[in-house]
């Protein structure tokens, strides 16, 4: 047993938990780990955030947050900050990734898109980090140097390099030009909860800040994990721009919030795809290899048909991208 391990079992022991069963609860791509205690009086989970990584501080603060809002975040039952531990109530392991589908999809979206509502018009995010310029940037730099340089092996000649900073800065333009909301940044299928009453459950909101409103958006609708046909898409993001333009959170054309939504996701998705890469070289995660297609044809759709990205599709035609990543997560 670790001295991790010993440390929880003593904390449980402290809280009173007998004849209790662990057993790990969901995989995630930070140093935190999640465990279900079964006990004889349900299911309850344990939170493993090592201080000195994942402090639990800003957790507890977000999910004060959207428990206050009427959103569906976990209960926190117990809490040991020095060592690191939170015990949380279950929302099970229905996610939404594991029961969309075509009888389903309308339902979950529709629940998920009011949750969205009602983060971005009931909670206070002033006291959250702002997403600044140079966060928004660094996001960026994951993909230049985790995907292109560690994972791909490619090194940008200076033309191209000069065109990659011009393109992160007009991405880092769109985002802040956007009203700012309090941002989940990480609101997608694999952590929404499918639940019977005040669905969907929402995990993984530690890292909420201040920020552009499409940002959640189209973290939603072009999913990493799962992929919607395009104008299925578009139809959901105009919904919610009708919703968004009701409830005064924009007041701009259509037209100009799609650009918003458009090139949101294509900052997103570099980041994502810099994650992903990261997870396969420094921590051996090799399953997220299978989801860079995905979200590099995001970026290669929208780079097609936008006139100031025009630069990135070029970047990513020259360096034939796209078919080396498949055959690379092809194994």
């Amino acid at each position: 047993m670790s001295a991790r391990s010993t440390q929880l079992k003593q904390w449980l022991d402290q809280q009173g938990y007998q004849d209790y069963q662990l057993s790990p609860a969901s995989e995630d791509a930070s140093f935190r780990s999640y465990l279900r205690l079964q006990t004889e009086q349900g299911s309850l989970i344990v939170m493993d955030a090592p201080p000195d990584k994942e402090p639990c501080d800003q957790f507890i603060l977000v999910a004060d947050k959207l428990r206050a809002a009427g959103l569906s975040a976990p209960e926190i039952i117990a809490r040991n900050l020095e060592q690191g531990f939170l015990i949380l109530t279950d929302f099970g392991s229905s996610d939404y990734l594991s029961q969309l589908g075509p009888a389903t999809e309308a339902t979950m979206y529709r629940d998920a898109l009011s949750a969205l509502q009602l983060m971005q018009t009931r909670i206070d995010a002033e006291d959250l980090p702002p997403y600044d310029s140079a966060l928004l940037q660094r996001e960026m730099d994951l993909f230049h140097d985790w995907f292109l340089g560690k994972l791909m092996g490619i090194s940008l000649d200076s033309g191209q390099q000069a065109a990659w900073n011009s393109i992160k800065q007009r991405l880092v333009e769109n985002a802040l030009a956007q009203p700012r909301v309090f941002v989940h940044r990480d609101y997608h299928s694999r952590n929404l909860m499918k639940l019977e009453q005040d669905n969907p459950g929402i995990l993984d909101f530690q890292d909420a800040m201040n920020g552009p409103l499409t940002y959640d958006l189209v973290s939603l609708l072009r999913d990493c994990y799962i992929a919607w046909p395009p104008p299925r898409v578009e139809q959901l993001a105009l919904d919610y721009y009708e919703i968004a333009r009701r409830n005064r959170l924009v007041d701009v054309e259509a037209a100009e919030f799609m650009r918003w939504f458009d090139l949101m996701g294509m900052q997103r998705h570099l980041k994502a795809i810099g994650i992903f890469s990261r997870l396969k070289i420094r921590d051996g995660k090799a399953g997220y290899l299978k989801d860079i297609p995905r979200t590099l044809q995001y970026v290669r759709q929208v780079s097609a048909g936008e006139t100031s990205m025009v630069e990135l599709f070029e970047l990513l035609e020259t360096l034939d991208l796209e078919q080396r990543v498949v055959a690379l997560a092809a194994g």
